[in-house]
């Protein structure tokens, strides 16, 4: 249930070959995107519940217009769960804009934006998701940036119905991705380069047709169902506070154009 993945074992190509290698020795994966095609990977296994990271470093220089993408799917179509990581480009200068978001049941629409207060392309940085019955949390480096909480008992989805397959994807998207899709991508500075290594798995594989945990009777015993992963705790809860004040650009639960009415997980606490 918990061990350090191996690309070659726990991972396949699911978007152009030729746009997906490796590098130093074989230790670290590289997504190239240009006029021609993206490129992306996901697990082989499926997960309900657990703690995933990789560490991943950015496009470096002007990277306006393309997605560096890191989530969690079910991908079962109009009824999705989804825990989304998508790094927003920018143009030479800018701060890199994480977007994350949650889809629960099929309904998503729920980004938040943070401004992240380093360089992710000079250097790798780890980038983790925490989901278990109670919350789920994105990480990066340790810092949570954001926490969506389970309000199924208040009618708010959350997904945990469906296992979850580990996906990473490069993609242009420069009808939104910077500045609401006003900077375009700029091919010339192409082709676009990002990296990934050191793949941590600790969570629940689930056997595709029974829907059960691989080699173990029960999840709810797991150390990530532990009373200490229920909540944040005061380290973390400062630094969470920290980064909502000092690096948040943007929150759905305050967008009164797009949400007149409040969503109700925004009004019952997240």
């Amino acid at each position: 249930m918990a061990r350090l993945a191996n690309f070659e074992r726990d991972f396949h190509v699911t978007w152009a070959d030729s746009h997906v290698t490796t590098v130093d020795r074989g230790s670290t994966i590289e997504l190239i995107l240009d006029q021609s095609s993206g490129s992306g990977f996901a697990s082989r296994n499926k997960f309900m519940f657990g703690h995933v990271s990789m560490k991943i470093k950015l496009i470096s220089g002007d990277s306006a217009g393309t997605v560096t993408a890191f989530y969690l799917s079910s991908e079962t179509g109009g009824v999705r769960d989804e825990v989304d990581f998508e790094f927003l480009g920018n143009r030479s200068g800018q701060p890199y804009t994480v977007q994350t978001n949650v889809y629960a049941h099929g309904k998503g629409d729920r980004e938040q934006r943070v401004n992240l207060w380093f360089d992710p392309s000079k250097d790798f940085h780890t980038y983790s998701i925490l989901w278990n019955h109670h919350h789920i949390v994105f990480f990066v480096d340790a810092i949570p940036i954001r926490v969506y909480k389970n309000h199924e008992a208040r009618g708010v989805p959350y997904p945990n119905t469906q296992p979850m397959g580990i996906y990473s994807t490069l993609w242009n998207a420069d009808d939104w991705a910077t500045r609401g899709g006003l900077e375009k991508t700029n091919w010339a500075a192409g082709p676009f380069k990002a990296y990934y290594k050191d793949f941590d798995i600790e969570a629940c594989a689930t056997d595709p047709v029974l829907g059960t945990c691989i080699g173990s009777s029960t999840i709810v015993t797991s150390w990530w169902e532990a009373p200490s992963y229920r909540q944040l705790n005061v380290v973390q809860a400062r630094a969470y506070r920290w980064v909502r004040l000092n690096h948040m650009v943007y929150d759905y639960c305050n967008d009164r154009a797009r949400f007149p009415i409040i969503p109700k997980e925004c009004v019952v606490g997240y």
